[in-house]
């Protein structure tokens, strides 16, 4: 008889630990096939505003589509991810009932005031809400930390409300769309590198002495 432990039996209902790239890719994945279907659009329709409504509709179709891909790879779907699709897919909906594109942009300065909202909230009330989001990439950090994090963030956000307002009062629709999918969400990119040392100063255990990936706000 072998003396070999017995393996240890796995649970093949247990989530997947959610990835950080992953979690980028299907928040960043519906918004860049908004920008690639209105730019291919354009060449088949006859009026930007066709293609605006083309890009409008398959962008709701991704948003749900990255929600059936994170129920499948993690069997959860996040609550920023929630808001978002109820968001595009509610003022998507409004975008193509009324033919007006401002609608679809009026959607991210909602979500960014929203999540300022809460998060400037839950830190009146002594509960940093980014704890409850990203506990498990942040592990380690301390309560000083996730109050410090939440409330870059909270700031970060109000600061992207008014300057998406500021964006679609002053360009066009198509300007508007490749600032929002590229300078967007490379700013976000860099603001969560910039917070990453004063997460470390708070106690992030980053295992192998790699930082930990940045995660930006949703940017569908």
């Amino acid at each position: 008889m072998s003396d070999a432990p017995a393996p240890v039996p796995t649970s093949p209902s247990e989530p997947k630990a959610p990835h950080g790239l992953v979690n980028f890719a299907l928040d960043f994945g519906p918004l860049l096939a908004f920008f690639l279907s209105y730019k291919i659009a354009q060449s088949y329709v006859a009026t930007s505003f066709g293609a605006t409504m083309v890009g409008t509709m398959v962008f709701m179709v991704a948003i749900l589509v990255a929600m059936g891909a994170s129920l499948y790879l993690y069997r959860r779907v996040s609550p920023m991810m929630w808001i978002s699709a109820v968001l595009v897919v509610g003022f998507g909906g409004l975008t193509l009932w009324f033919h007006d594109a401002r609608f679809i942009q009026l959607k991210p300065t909602l979500i960014y005031a929203g999540f300022s909202a809460l998060l400037f909230g839950g830190l009146l009330m002594g509960k940093p809400l980014l704890k409850h989001v990203f506990g498990p990439v942040f592990e380690g950090l301390s309560e000083l930390g996730w109050r410090k994090i939440s409330r870059n963030w909270a700031w970060f956000f109000a600061g992207m409300a008014v300057l998406n307002e500021v964006l679609r009062y002053n360009l066009s629709f198509e300007t508007w769309l490749t600032v929002k999918v590229w300078g967007i969400t490379a700013l976000a990119f860099l603001f969560g590198m910039a917070n990453i040392p004063m997460l470390l100063r708070h106690g992030l255990n980053v295992g192998d002495d790699a930082p930990p990936e940045p995660t930006p706000p949703p940017t569908a």
